[in-house]
């Protein structure tokens, strides 16, 4: 599968019909057999996951509008609530998240909020609160939960291979202090980075765990390398600095277990594989430094053109590209609408700071636009979170759990709710992930639960 969506991605670059043809077989193939009254939710989910993570090489080959630039945010909608109709929930704190969204829809205090500002801003929130409210309780085995993980791995490995056989021969590249979407295919280089740091961020957990990715340990680990090089080459930081967090959560609760949970759990004694981790990663942002002629390490610095030469003044401000500004308005326009806010997309049209900019902080936006119904879902919001600490009393599921929530909002916070990412990984670190046997039975059902897509191969 890892050699078919590279081929995919390679051949997207010349006709986007490939891509196309695949994603609606795909749809349309497995909806056929979730019609079926008793067809099973890991299934469900597989699909989910799957077509979801297509968004952003549909983007990059430009399918647009046989796949429309914004099917992450409509797809996953229909998803969900298809899910939810079907599969019942009980997790009423998240629908109260839907409730609490939906009274800044009659508030429009700007004047100027089209329908497409509102889609843009309010589909986010709302599919991470269906997320949960469909995730939460489903229970799926750790067999099932490593083959999600290599559904949504696949579209990336696509969008690697767009991305490398669009980029110019990196001596012609002119990288300077800024993002490059030279090496991101000609595309955005924000999304791009965030989908690369999001599957180096799987790969490392299928490497630290000695889980089964490809099949071959050396193709794994170049998986790894070529996911971050790619992404750091990029020079967008926030996605890549994203899945570094997540990789960070994953080794903290591996290196918190005691010796009776390694035994019980099975798992590594990561005090081996730790430093070889830490090479791979240091290493590739050392390659991509000297390739860049050492401007890598400036630009994580925070450092831009105009710092750089010493016309500007370093500030938290410019080491966010502007997003503390975008904060702190929106702040100063929640305190003048505490209570009902100035209704979705407005933010945008009436702060004082950055005027005319989309919010990159989901939680600002809420605050500005939902006011006190905005601070409320923040707060269900967290409270997940907190529940996620405690999923499992194995350390790596545990910390794979809350390392896709921390993923998931920690991206709310440089893209707001934009791509699929945040919503997604919110509503997977929902999911109740339990240990199954080695029983014959056990591998029959797990077999019978798989879909079509999930050779590891």
């Amino acid at each position: 599968m890892i050699s078919i969506h590279f081929i995919l991605g390679l051949i997207s670059i010349f006709t986007p019909f490939v891509l196309i043809g695949w994603f609606y077989l795909v749809l349309f193939s497995s909806l056929i057999v979730l019609l079926r009254p008793k067809a099973p939710v890991t299934v469900y989910i597989g699909l989910l996951v799957y077509v979801i993570a297509f968004e952003i090489i549909a983007r990059m080959a430009q399918s647009s509008p046989f796949i429309p630039y914004e099917m992450g945010k409509y797809l996953l909608f229909l998803l969900l609530v298809g899910g939810i109709l079907k599969y019942k929930t009980t997790a009423w704190p998240a629908f109260w998240m839907v409730v609490l969204l939906i009274p800044s829809l009659f508030i429009e205090k700007s004047g100027e909020v089209s329908f497409l500002d509102v889609i843009f801003n309010f589909m986010g929130p709302m599919n991470t609160a269906l997320a949960i409210l469909f995730f939460k309780g489903k229970r799926v085995s750790k067999f099932m939960m490593l083959h999600y993980l290599r559904l949504m791995i696949y579209p990336m490995v696509a969008v690697f291979s767009f991305a490398i056989f669009r980029t110019p021969d990196i001596q012609d590249v002119e990288f300077n202090l800024s993002a490059n979407s030279a090496v991101a295919g000609g595309f955005g280089s924000n999304q791009v980075s965030t989908g690369l740091g999001l599957a180096a961020f799987f790969v490392f957990i299928f490497w630290i765990n000695k889980w089964r990715l490809s099949g071959y340990r050396m193709l794994d680990t170049a998986l790894l390398m070529l996911f971050t090089i790619q992404g750091l080459l990029t020079f967008s930081r926030g996605g890549m600095m994203t899945g570094f967090l997540g990789i960070f959560v994953v080794l903290y609760y591996l290196r918190k277990a005691n010796a009776k949970e390694i035994i019980k759990y099975r798992l590594v004694r990561i005090g081996k594989y730790l430093i070889p981790a830490f090479l791979l990663i240091i290493g590739s942002f050392f390659i991509v430094n000297r390739l860049t002629d050492g401007l890598l390490i400036l630009r994580y610095q925070g450092e831009t053109a105009g710092t750089y030469a010493g016309i500007k003044e370093k500030s938290l401000n410019i080491i966010t590209s502007g997003r503390l500004d975008i904060f702190l308005g929106d702040l100063e326009l929640w305190a003048d609408h505490p209570v009902t806010g100035v209704g979705v997309a407005a933010s945008r049209y009436m702060r004082d700071r950055m005027k005319g900019v989309v919010a990159h902080v989901e939680l600002s936006r809420l605050f500005a636009e939902h006011g006190l119904f905005g601070l409320a879902y923040f707060i269900l919001l967290s409270y997940y979170g907190f529940k996620v600490l405690r999923s499992s009393l194995n350390p790596a599921i545990a910390g794979l759990l809350f390392a896709m929530y921390a993923v998931g909002l920690f991206t709310s916070f440089h893209a707001a709710m934009r791509t699929f990412v945040s919503p997604l990984m919110i509503g997977l670190s929902m999911l109740t992930v339990f240990e199954r046997t080695n029983s014959n039975i056990a591998k029959k059902k797990e077999a019978e639960e798989k879909i079509p897509l999930s050779s590891p191969n």
